[in-house]
C-alpha cells in the first residue's frame, strides 16, 4: 500500500476523533479527547513496535474511534450493563474503522484484519490482536493509569493490585519486558503499587 494512502485514511480518523466535544489539555492546549489518544496510541506503537505494518497502525490509532457517542450511561449502572457497553464499543470501533478503511480504498482483507484487532477478537491468539492489546496497555499505563487513580480515590491497595494485575495479564511477555525495561515512562507516584503487583515485592 502507498503512503498516501495511509495518510489519507489516518487523516479520515482524526478527522472523525477531532469532533469529541470533551477537551484535555497538554502543554496548556486543548485537544479532543479522542484524538489526543488516537496520537498517544499511535506515538506507543512507533516506540514498542516500530516494526508494525500501515494497518496495525490504523487499527491502534482507530481503537477509541468516537467513543464520546456511545456513554457509558446509555447501558444500566451494573456489572452486566459494563460488559454489554465494552462490547458495544468494541464492536462499534471496529466497523467505523473498516467504514473509513474502505472510504480510503483499501482492499477487503485489510480492513477485515483491522476490524478484527479493534473488536478484540482472539486475543493472546491473533498475533494483530494482541499488539492493539499490548500498545493500550501500555498507553493506559503512561498517560492514564495516574488519572483514573486520582478518580478512584477510594479504592484499597488490594483493589489496586488486582487492577494492575489484571492488566498485566492482558499483555504480552514482550509488552511486559517493554515497560520494565526504562523505555516506558510509568507514572512515578504509581511504581511502588505497579512494582509490586507484578513482582509481588
Amino acid at each position: 500500500m502507498t503512503n498516501s494512502l495511509y495518510e489519507n485514511t489516518v487523516a479520515l480518523i482524526d478527522a472523525a476523533n477531532a469532533e469529541d466535544p470533551r477537551m484535555d489539555t497538554v502543554d496548556g492546549k486543548s485537544v479532543p479527547r479522542e484524538l489526543l489518544y488516537g496520537q498517544r496510541m499511535a506515538e506507543m506503537i512507533g516506540r514498542y513496535a516500530p516494526e508494525a505494518d500501515d494497518v496495525m497502525k490504523l487499527a491502534v490509532r482507530g481503537q477509541h474511534i468516537q467513543r464520546w457517542k456511545t456513554p457509558r450511561s446509555s447501558y444500566p449502572m451494573t456489572r452486566e450493563g459494563y460488559l454489554a457497553w465494552r462490547t458495544g464499543l468494541y464492536k462499534f470501533h471496529a466497523e467505523t474503522v473498516g467504514q473509513l478503511m474502505k472510504q480510503a480504498g483499501w482492499d477487503d482483507a485489510s480492513i477485515e484484519r483491522a476490524r478484527q484487532a479493534v473488536g478484540k477478537r482472539a486475543l493472546k491468539v491473533n498475533p494483530d490482536t494482541q499488539m492493539l492489546e499490548d500498545v493500550t496497555d501500555l498507553c493506559f499505563i503512561e498517560h492514564y493509569m495516574l488519572e483514573f487513580a486520582g478518580q478512584h480515590a477510594e479504592y484499597s491497595e488490594e483493589k489496586w493490585l488486582d487492577i494492575v494485575r489484571k492488566t498485566w495479564k492482558k499483555m504480552s511477555p514482550r509488552a511486559h519486558e517493554f515497560a520494565l525495561s526504562g523505555k516506558l515512562k510509568l507514572p512515578a507516584p504509581l511504581v511502588p503499587l505497579i512494582t509490586k503487583a507484578v513482582t509481588g515485592a
